[in-house]
């Protein structure tokens, strides 16, 4: 509990600074020019901008936004995880996006938009979502984009590891036009990863992997590391305003495509040759491949529109997806081992040509259908403020077809339907503004309750109680309970079979790296979840910098009949599910049954806190809300005009400290305490994690650094004399990027016109070439466990260009 002093410290000082004080919160404030010249500071919001009681985790303005150097919104993203990222554990991919405060049909309509097309970003809690329809699973970040923009880009990226190996480079292009509610966006890209192998890494091989024969090819030539591949995709998206200018609602349609090719190595055939008690492992034959192949086609529609007082906001979003996976079966060579025996075949001579084995192919086939519909207004007027609703419904609908020819089941077909409904209430209690208890500051209540009715699963329930207390305009204080139970996924459910073989893993029990047979795919008999989380929050609004904050986060997770992929081989989860592990007669690991099991019982407790600051280099005037700022249309550059030059620096920490984490396998099995020692995945599981981003942004030059760690976990492996302890040590990884705006450099422009709107970037990925080093009880390095099994990557150098017209 010590990692609880110094935030809560922090906070109860600065609660009793500003307790009693009205402050108006530092992020409405906007500076407008009076005609005598004189800065006269008034408070103001942004059109778009979500109205809640609850405080901004963080805001970015276009200057904030510029200080990024990203090349769209998705790395804009990316570059602000720590303070985009739920500390909750549940769910998972992107935040819950919104765009001018409204509800989009899929993020693919942003992810390639460039930042310069932004005018404000603010992240909000996970109690926000509920407001929108969504579970507070994830954080909310809303866009709001400027009202008139317009731009042609163009864009190359090209990476490559300093211990070379593998390549990857990127090309893009895009156009997009804003003007009010009316916008268009099409945009193409490729991405191309090219192939790294065990032998190009240098990755020790087992004694008894190698073959006996020099002649004989080596196998880890043919083992990939990371499989080449290529992805191109294409996405369009158009939106209109319905009315005059837009004052009768939005309306907007995307649509999608991506193709998707991967290729990777698994070997080669290999056979051990037994002649008058010798023996010998011998290589043959062509690389054993897999491919794959996937078209996935998306299109999506939303609609909103006021109603008198209400908003009411539809979306739909469809997908189609056809994946091929073709996978070379290994070569019948019973024919060699039946003539070594017999002395017909020198088990050190040149092996005879075997027949071809052909193929094996897997084919799925998913279709996605996702619908909400939500209505959302101020339901009454109670005497410390309007009390808001939000009703919500939809119908989902997922099928799932797949067909494998190393499974004798024929053609397998899952659907699920999901039908809907639910609600959230806010209901203000006390106000400060309208003098209703108003000493003890602003209270708030909020309840939301929702079913989902699944045709394959029955009603699904859930429900949530929340707090909010702002004592001050800086601090606030949240409490909430939610419980929710959650059905296991289509594809945990009906994942084709695929087998995997000659994968390394570690065997626990016999203290040894193994070349195994790993078994993927669906698991029809996996139960239902439930899950109860309490969360306790408070945020304080840092009055030393420019919209700076300190946010401290108590989680407590516990749910039943959890959906997983199956646990790290130890002997513990090999008892606990029993032939899910196969071995030979000398008690050698052969094989591993990986498809998702049901855990009894999950639960967990974290505190996440961290530190948001930023502030200028030079003082500059600001516009007012409704001023142009930059991101003119036609002829004119877009960009982030004269607000960037102003300077911007920024830091961002957050540390995540873990208290308990233990899982019961089963109703009579044993309970794994993940932070003593037990684990269920690969690497354990660390007390300790830190997340941080900062950097520092003038006059178009701009410097990046995003870094986290992890401390050191181990793993216990509680069998008998030959296992080991496994020692997961820590990790720390820096990324840092420098990129130059040319086209901010006037002077340069003026010279070389061709300049306007260039930026270019250099990327440097994991600098310190940090992968996590794994070590037995001796001391040493378990074969699958080498560092370039853990992270092939390593260090990464890249350049990116960018030219906007």
């Amino acid at each position: 509990m010590r990692a609880l002093v110094p935030p809560l410290l922090v906070l109860i000082a600065a609660s009793s600074a500003a307790h009693g004080q009205e402050i108006i919160e530092q992020d409405r404030l906007e500076s407008v020019i009076a005609e005598d010249g004189s800065i006269l500071v008034i408070a103001g919001q942004y059109k778009g901008q979500v109205d809640t009681e609850l405080p901004p985790i963080m805001m970015l303005d276009e200057g904030d936004v510029a200080a990024y150097g990203a090349s769209s919104i998705g790395e804009l993203i990316q570059a602000v995880s720590p303070q985009t990222s739920s500390g909750r554990g549940r769910g998972g991919g992107h935040p819950v996006i919104l765009l001018n405060g409204q509800r989009i049909s899929s993020f693919r309509i942003l992810r390639n938009i460039p930042p310069e097309a932004i005018r404000r970003m603010e992240v909000l809690p996970e109690e926000v979502a509920m407001r929108f329809g969504f579970p507070p699973n994830q954080r909310l970040i809303n866009f709001i984009l400027k009202d008139n923009y317009a731009s042609k880009t163009v864009a190359g990226e090209y990476n490559a590891p300093t211990r070379g190996g593998f390549g990857n480079w990127e090309l893009e292009g895009g156009l997009l036009t804003i003007d009010g509610p009316r916008r268009f966006n099409i945009e193409a890209k490729i991405v191309e990863d090219t192939l790294l192998t065990e032998a190009e890494r240098n990755v020790r091989q087992a004694a008894r992997d190698i073959p006996a024969v020099a002649t004989d090819p080596d196998p880890a030539r043919f083992r990939s590391l990371i499989d080449a591949s290529t992805t191109t995709t294409l996405n369009s998206s158009w939106s209109t305003g319905l009315g005059d200018e837009g004052m009768s609602g939005t309306l907007g349609i995307d649509g999608g495509y991506t193709r998707n090719e991967t290729r990777s190595l698994f070997g080669l055939n290999t056979v051990e040759l037994m002649s008058n008690g010798e023996t010998a492992l011998r290589s043959f034959g062509d690389p054993l491949e897999r491919r794959s192949t996937s078209d996935t086609f998306e299109g999506g529609l939303a609609l909103n529109k006021p109603l008198g007082a209400w908003q009411l906001s539809a979306t739909a979003d469809g997908s189609y997806s056809d994946t091929l996976t073709t996978v070379d079966r290994k070569a019948n060579t019973a024919v060699l081992v039946d003539a070594a025996l017999a002395g017909t075949l020198d088990i050190s001579g040149p092996l005879p040509s075997l027949a071809s084995p052909g193929l094996d192919r897997a084919r799925t086939r998913d279709l996605a259908l996702s619908t909400l519909v939500t209505l959302s207004g101020q339901l009454l007027r109670l005497p410390a403020g309007e009390a808001a609703l939000t009703l919500n419904t939809g119908f989902d609908f997922d099928r799932t077809q797949s067909r494998d020819t190393r499974t004798a089941t024929g053609p397998v077909q899952f659907k699920r339907g999901d039908l809907s409904a639910g609600a959230n209430i806010v209901l203000p209690l006390t106000s400060r503004k309208d003098n209703v208890l108003g000493g003890i500051g602003d209270i708030s209540l909020n309840f939301s309750g929702g079913l989902n009715h699944l045709s394959d699963f029955g009603t699904l329930y859930d429900w949530s109680g929340g707090l909010t207390w702002s004592p001050t305009g800086k601090l606030t204080l949240q409490a909430s309970y939610i419980v929710n139970e959650a059905a296991p996924t289509l594809n945990q459910l009906g994942n084709p079979e695929i087998i995997s073989p000659n994968v390394p893993v570690f065997d626990f029990t016999r203290g040894e790296a193994a070349l195994v047979t790993i078994i993927d795919g669906g698991n029809p008999n996996l139960l239902a979840e439930k899950q109860r989380d309490i969360k306790i929050s408070a945020n304080w609004q840092v009055p030393l910098f420019r919209r700076s904050s300190l946010l401290v986060e108590y989680f407590r997770n516990s749910s039943d009949d959890v959906t997983r992929s199956f646990p790290l081989l130890t002997p513990a989860s090999e008892a606990a599910f029993p032939g899910r592990a196969v071995r030979d007669g000398m008690g050698r690991l052969v094989s591993i049954d990986q498809r998702p099991v049901t855990f009894d019982m999950v639960e967990s407790s974290r505190l996440r806190w961290g530190l948001n600051l930023s502030g200028r280099l030079t003082k500059q005037k600001e516009a007012p809300p409704g001023a142009r700022r930059g991101g003119g249309r036609g002829r004119g550059m877009p960009g982030f005009g004269r607000r960037g030059h102003g300077g911007r620096w920024n830091l961002s920490v957050y540390h995540t400290v873990r208290f308990t984490d233990r899982v019961t396998i089963a109703a009579v099995g044993p309970v794994l305490d993940q932070l003593g020692g037990d684990a269920l995945s690969d690497g354990g599981v660390p007390r300790h994690s830190l997340e941080f981003e900062g950097g520092v942004f003038h006059k178009g030059i701009g410097i990046r650094l995003n870094g986290n760690w992890d401390s050191p976990a181990t793993v216990r492996s509680q069998a008998g004399p030959g296992s080991s302890d496994l020692r997961f040590g820590s990790v720390f990884r820096l990324d840092a990027r420098i990129f130059i705006n040319l086209g901010m450099r006037e002077k340069l422009v003026e010279k070389m016109p061709f300049l306007k709107g260039l930026r270019l970037a250099f990327d440097f990925d994991n600098i310190f070439d940090s992968r996590q080093k794994v070590t037995d009880g001796t001391g040493a390095v378990p074969l699958a466990f080498q560092a370039d099994y853990r992270d092939p990557r390593g260090r990464m150098v890249g350049i990116d260009l960018r030219k906007m017209f």
